[in-house]
């Protein structure tokens, strides 16, 4: 959302955020980096806490800017999915956005106290529901801004719960099972979710003084144009 004062913080954890996610999908390209898996981990919560952090501070935003912070992420669901399908090999999931989207309806539906926020909260969580398998991070995905909303303010510990929520949304059976085989990559991914939302309560609150490139609205196109970047890295490499 738009804010007139920038929080240089919360700019930092976009960035971090974006870093993370691009080092995720650097796996795809063709090298054998599955230890990149780890701080992919932490991309997923650190945007859900970024909308979380922009909630927030935006209790008294205009209807008219909720409306255009969800029409952006709808907007860059449906162009990114071409390129989301060109460089993820066989994806059984949509790409991230349509999740983020969903969320977003679930925790202002919960923020925001009016019946049209409540009915769209509703609704957005029973196709999270119906449709758990087509959402990428799940219906658990879904609940995650709204975890990281409930503990912004909240003292460090409560970090926990929003990190349980992230763990359920990234297979835990599988890390669990891989985990317990002696895959150092699962241990350190269950780590990492658990983690995620206590690293990222810390930074938006002790980095405050920091003022990195603000992440505007221009940002929304990083995410297809990162996955068309790493397509011609992976042409050019095979």
């Amino acid at each position: 959302m738009h804010m007139t004062q920038r929080d240089g913080a919360l700019d930092l954890l976009k960035w971090l955020a974006l870093l993370s996610m691009v080092l995720d999908h650097l796996r795809y390209v063709g090298y054998s980096v599955d230890l990149l898996y780890v701080p992919g981990r932490l991309a997923f919560p650190w945007f859900c806490l970024a909308m979380a952090a922009n909630l927030a501070r935006a209790r008294a935003v205009t209807t008219d800017g909720q409306w255009r912070y969800l029409g952006w992420l709808l907007l860059f669901s449906a162009i990114s999915e071409i390129p989301y399908r060109m460089f993820i090999p066989d994806p059984n999931t949509l790409n991230v956005l349509p999740t983020l989207a969903l969320g977003l309806l679930v925790a202002r539906g919960w923020q925001h106290k009016t019946l049209q926020s409540r009915l769209l909260a509703v609704g957005a969580l029973t196709l999270a529901a119906l449709f758990a398998q087509w959402l990428m991070f799940g219906f658990f995905g879904v609940l995650l801004p709204l975890a990281m909303l409930l503990v912004i303010r909240q003292p460090w510990y409560f970090s926990l719960l929003p990190g349980l929520v992230c763990l359920a949304a990234n297979q835990w059976e599988v890390l669990f099972y891989s985990a317990r085989i002696g895959n150092s990559a699962a241990i350190l991914a269950i780590a990492a979710c658990l983690i995620a939302p206590l690293l990222g309560l810390v930074l938006l609150r002790h980095a405050k003084h920091l003022k990195p490139p603000p992440m505007r609205r221009w940002a929304y196109a990083l995410y297809p144009l990162h996955f068309l970047l790493l397509l011609l890295v992976r042409q050019v490499a095979s």
